[in-house]
C-alpha cells in the first residue's frame, strides 16, 4: 500500500511537470509563431516589391523585346531575349524566397516542440535528453537541405522545357534562387538576432546581475521573450542563412558551368555535379546520425562534446569517398571550365580534390573554432580568470581572443581558394565551397542542437523541475555553445567562398577582362566596400542595443511595480516583453536590410561595374567576421565555465553572483550581439551584395555608369 501511494505520487507529480513543461512550450511556441508572421507580412512587401524591380531593371536591358539575341560568350548562337530572363529570374528570386522563408519557419517549428521533449526526456538521463535534442536538430537539418535540392532541381527542369538548348540564359536566370534565398535570410538573421539578443540582455543585466536570480527564473518577465528569441533567431534565422550559402553556391557553380563544356555540349549529368555532391551530402549525414543515436549511447556528461565532434569527422571522411564516386561517375575523364575569356582543361580528379579542399578546410575552421570557444582548452579558460580584476580585463582578454582565433581558418580559406581556383577557376572555388556545405544537413543539426538544449533547461527552470534536471540541460547547453560557434565558423568560411565564386561569375559577366585596383573607379569601390561591414555591424548593434535599453527599462519596472514578484507569488507580464522584442526587431532590420540590398543598385546604376566589383572585393574582404563570433561564444562559455564549478579553477572563481561571475555575464551580454547578431548577418552581407550584382549583371554592363557618362 505504501509503495502503491508512493507511485501515485510520482504519477501525479510527474503529470504536474509535463503540464508547466507543455504550457510553457505553447507560450513559446506562440511567442515566436506571432513575431515571424509579423515579420513574414513585412518581408512579403519587400519580396514582391523587389521582384517588380528585378522584372523592370532586365526586362529594360534590351527595352522589353521579344525577339532572340546573340549570346553573351557565344556571339555566333541566338539565345533567348532578355525579357525571358527578367521574366524567369523574377520567378526564380520568389522561389527562392518562399523556400528560405519555409525552411526557416518549419525548422523554428521543430525546434520549439523539440524543447519539451528535451526537458521531459531530461528525467531519464543526459543520454536520452541528448539524443532527443540531436533528431530534432538533425530533421531540420535534412528537411531544409533537402528543400533546397528539391526546388532548385525541379525549377531547372521546369525552366528547361521553355529555354531548350539556351542554356547560358537558363543558368543566368536560375541565380535569382540564391538572391531570393539570401535576402530573406537576411532579414530573418537581423529581426531574429535583433529579437533574442534585446530580450537576452535584458533578461541577464536585471535578472543576474542586478537582482541576483537564476538564469531563465520564471519570476524574470523578459524569459519568455528570451526563448522565444533563440528559437526565431538561432533556428529560423541560422537556418535561412546556410539555406542562402547553399543556394548561391549551387548558382555560381551551375552559372560557371553553363558557359563551359558541359553547358556548351549539353551534357545534363556533368552539369548537376553541384547538385549530385549535396544529393550525396545529405546521404552521408543520414548515415553520420546513426553514430550519435543509434551506434554510440552517450552515457556521460563528458561524452556529449566529442560525440559531436565526431559527427564532423565522420561526415567528412564519408563525404570524401562519396565525392570520389561522384566524381569518377558523372564527370567524363576531362573537360573544360571558363576561365574569364578562355576555356581551361581540367581533369575529373581535379574537380575531386577542388570539393575535397573545401571540405577539410570546413572541418579545419570547425575544429580551430572550438579550440577558442570551448571552455575545456585554456583560450576560454583564460578569459574566465581574467574576471578575478572585473569585467574590463574580461572584455580585453575577449577581444584579443577573437582576433587571434581568425589566423588559422583564415590560411585554410586562403589555401582552398589557391587549390580550387588553380585546378578549375573560379568553377574549383565555388565546388571548394559546396564541398564546405556538402555536409550541411550535420552542420545544422550540431547547430540546432545547441538552442534547443538552451530553452530545454529554460522550461525546466520555468517548470520548477529538479537541479538535477537543470544540470544536466545546462551541461547538454554548454556542449551546445560551442557547436553552434563551430556552425558559424562554416557559415563565414563557406560565405567568404560562396562570395569570391559568385564575384568571379559577376566580372565574367559584366564583360570585365581585369579588376586593376589601381585604377581611381575600382579603388573608390574597393575602401567603400570595406567600410560598408562596418557600417552594417554598427547599426546592427545599436538596434539590439536600443531594444534592450527598453527591455530593462521595462523589466526593471516591472520588479519595482508588481507586488510580490521577487517573492513568487504574483506573475510577471510576459507578454509586453514579448511585444518589445517584436516591435524593435520589425523597426530595427529594416535600415540595416536597405544598406546591403540598395548598395549594389545605386552603386551599379550611377557608378557602374569596375566600381561596383572594388565594393564587392572590398566588403568582401573586410566581411570575414569569424573573430565576432568566436569572440561572442568564448565570452558565453566563460560564464558557463564558471556556472559549472567542473574544476577547481573554476570554483575559484564561482559561485553564481560572486563579482568574477557578474563581471562574466557583462562579458557574455557584450558579446551577444557579436555572436548572434552582427557576426552572422556579416557573411550575409557579403554574399547577398555579391549575387545580387551578378543577377542585375546586365543591367548594370548595359546602361550602368550613369555619373561617368555625363560627367
Amino acid at each position: 500500500m505504501h509503495l502503491e501511494q508512493h507511485w501515485k505520487a510520482g504519477l501525479l507529480f510527474s503529470r504536474i511537470l509535463y503540464c508547466r513543461c507543455i504550457k510553457k512550450l505553447e507560450e513559446e511556441f506562440s511567442g515566436a509563431t506571432s513575431f515571424l508572421f509579423t515579420e513574414y507580412q513585412y518581408v512579403g512587401v519587400f519580396m514582391i516589391a523587389f521582384a517588380i524591380l528585378i522584372f523592370l531593371f532586365l526586362g529594360s536591358v534590351e527595352s522589353f523585346s521579344t525577339k532572340s539575341r546573340p549570346c553573351t560568350y557565344n556571339p555566333h548562337e541566338m539565345c533567348k531575349p532578355a525579357l525571358a530572363t527578367a521574366v524567369f529570374s523574377t520567378v526564380s528570386f520568389l522561389l527562392g524566397a518562399v523556400t528560405s522563408i519555409l525552411s526557416g519557419f518549419l525548422g523554428m517549428k521543430i525546434a520549439t516542440y523539440a524543447n519539451a521533449r528535451t526537458t521531459l526526456e531530461a528525467r531519464k538521463g543526459v543520454g536520452k535528453a541528448f539524443i532527443t535534442a540531436f533528431r530534432s536538430g538533425a530533421v531540420m537539418g535534412f528537411l531544409l537541405a533537402a528543400n533546397g535540392l528539391v526546388v532548385l532541381y525541379i525549377a531547372i527542369n521546369l525552366f528547361k522545357l521553355y529555354y531548350g538548348d539556351d542554356w547560358e540564359g537558363l543558368f543566368e536566370a536560375i541565380t535569382g534562387y540564391g538572391l531570393g534565398g539570401s535576402s530573406m535570410a537576411l532579414f530573418g538573421r537581423v529581426g531574429g538576432g535583433i529579437y533574442t539578443k534585446a530580450a537576452d540582455v535584458g533578461a541577464d543585466l536585471v535578472g543576474k546581475v542586478e537582482r541576483n536570480i537564476p538564469e531563465d527564473d520564471p519570476r524574470n518577465p523578459a524569459v519568455i521573450a528570451d526563448n522565444v528569441g533563440d528559437n526565431v533567431g538561432d533556428i529560423a534565422g541560422m537556418g535561412s542563412d546556410l539555406f542562402g550559402s547553399y543556394a548561391e553556391s549551387s548558382c555560381a557553380a551551375l552559372v560557371v558551368a553553363s558557359i563551359s563544356s558541359f553547358g556548351i555540349n549539353h551534357e545534363f549529368t556533368p552539369m548537376c555535379y553541384p547538385l549530385l555532391v549535396s544529393s550525396v551530402g545529405i546521404l552521408v549525414c543520414l548515415i553520420t546520425t546513426l553514430f550519435a543515436t543509434n551506434f554510440f549511447e552517450i552515457k556521460g556528461v563528458k561524452e556529449i562534446e566529442p560525440a559531436l565532434k565526431k559527427q564532423l569527422i565522420i561526415s567528412t571522411i564519408l563525404m570524401t569517398v562519396g565525392v570520389a564516386l561522384i566524381s569518377w561517375i558523372a564527370l567524363p575523364p576531362s573537360f573544360t571550365i571558363f576561365n574569364f575569356g578562355a576555356q581551361k582543361v581540367v581533369k575529373n580528379w581535379q574537380l575531386f580534390l577542388c570539393v575535397s579542399v573545401g571540405l577539410w578546410a570546413g572541418l579545419i575552421i570547425g575544429f580551430v573554432t572550438e579550440y577558442y570557444t570551448s571552455n575545456a582548452y585554456s583560450p576560454v579558460q583564460d578569459v574566465a580568470d581574467s574576471c578575478r580584476t572585473g569585467a574590463a580585463t574580461n572584455v580585453i582578454f575577449g577581444l584579443a581572443l577573437g582576433y587571434k582565433s581568425v589566423i588559422i581558418p583564415i590560411f585554410a580559406i586562403a589555401i582552398s581558394i589557391f587549390v580550387s581556383f588553380s585546378f578549375a577557376a573560379m568553377y574549383g572555388v565555388a565546388m571548394a565551397a559546396l564541398g564546405m556545405l556538402s555536409t550541411i544537413a550535420t552542420g545544422l543539426a550540431i547547430d540546432a542542437y545547441g538552442p534547443i538544449s538552451d530553452n530545454a533547461g529554460g522550461i525546466a527552470e520555468m517548470a520548477g523541475m529538479s537541479h538535477k534536471i537543470r544540470e544536466r540541460t545546462d551541461a547538454l547547453d554548454a556542449a551546445g555553445n560551442t557547436t553552434a560557434a563551430i556552425g558559424k565558423g562554416f557559415a563565414i568560411g563557406s560565405a567568404a567562398l560562396v562570395s569570391l565564386a559568385l564575384f568571379g561569375a559577376f566580372v565574367s559577366r559584366a564583360g570585365i577582362s581585369v579588376v586593376n585596383v589601381l585604377s581611381p573607379k575600382v579603388f573608390i569601390g574597393l575602401i567603400v566596400g570595406a567600410m560598408l561591414p562596418y557600417w552594417f555591424s554598427a547599426m546592427t548593434m545599436k538596434s539590439v542595443g536600443s531594444a534592450a535599453l527598453k527591455m530593462v527599462e521595462e523589466v526593471r519596472r516591472q520588479f519595482n511595480t508588481i507586488p510580490g514578484l521577487m517573492e513568487g507569488t504574483a506573475k510577471p507580464d510576459y507578454a509586453t516583453c514579448v511585444k518589445i522584442s517584436t516591435d524593435a526587431s520589425i523597426k530595427e532590420m529594416i535600415p540595416p536590410g536597405a544598406l546591403v540590398m540598395l548598395t549594389p543598385l545605386i552603386v551599379g546604376t550611377l557608378f557602374g561595374v569596375e566600381t561596383l566589383s572594388g565594393v564587392l572585393a572590398g566588403s568582401l574582404v573586410s566581411g570575414i567576421a569569424i573573430s565576432a563570433s568566436n569572440t561572442g561564444g568564448a565570452w558565453d562559455n566563460a560564464k558557463k565555465y564558471i556556472e559549472a564549478g567542473a574544476s577547481e579553477h573554476a570554483r575559484t572563481l564561482g559561485p553564481k553572483g560572486s563579482d568574477p561571475h557578474k563581471a562574466a555575464v557583462i562579458g557574455d551580454t557584450i558579446g551577444d550581439p557579436l555572436k548572434d547578431t552582427s557576426g552572422p548577418s556579416l557573411n550575409i552581407l557579403i554574399k547577398l551584395m555579391a549575387v545580387e550584382s551578378l543577377v542585375f549583371a546586365p543591367f548594370f554592363a548595359t546602361h550602368g555608369g550613369l555619373l561617368f557618362k555625363i560627367f
